[in-house]
């Protein structure tokens, strides 16, 4: 069976250098923690990052911000108490973060980060 196709003419073309696709992880944890939010990884599955920890190391390997780190005891799925960290933006890298998020989100050329 034959796929049905746009003819080429009337596509959507894309209007600007954005992108129309999903923003990455990194990105929706960066807008999460501008908001002056706080994560756990538990909390982190309703952003779409199923392993926060690995996303707060490419933060700080790769984009240079320092993320503060807590312990805490929350409960699991069945109700246990497990310990697991509370990660944190702090005002002080605020300004750089908004800076990595533009450039992950396409708006800023990284040689001006």
């Amino acid at each position: 069976m034959k796929k049905a196709t746009i003819p080429e003419e009337k596509r959507s073309q894309s209007h600007g250098k954005f992108s129309t696709n999903a923003p990455c992880k990194n990105s929706r944890i960066l807008t999460h923690f501008l908001t002056g939010a706080t994560l756990n990884r538990f909390e982190a599955e309703k952003l779409g990052d199923h392993c926060l920890n690995s996303t707060i190391s490419t933060l700080k390997n790769t984009h240079g911000l320092n993320i503060h780190r807590q312990w805490e005891k929350v409960p699991n799925r069945w109700g246990t108490p497990c310990h697991v960290r509370r990660y944190q933006l702090l005002d002080a890298d605020k300004e750089q973060a908004a800076r990595v998020l533009a450039q992950l989100l396409g708006r800023t050329p990284p040689s001006e980060l």
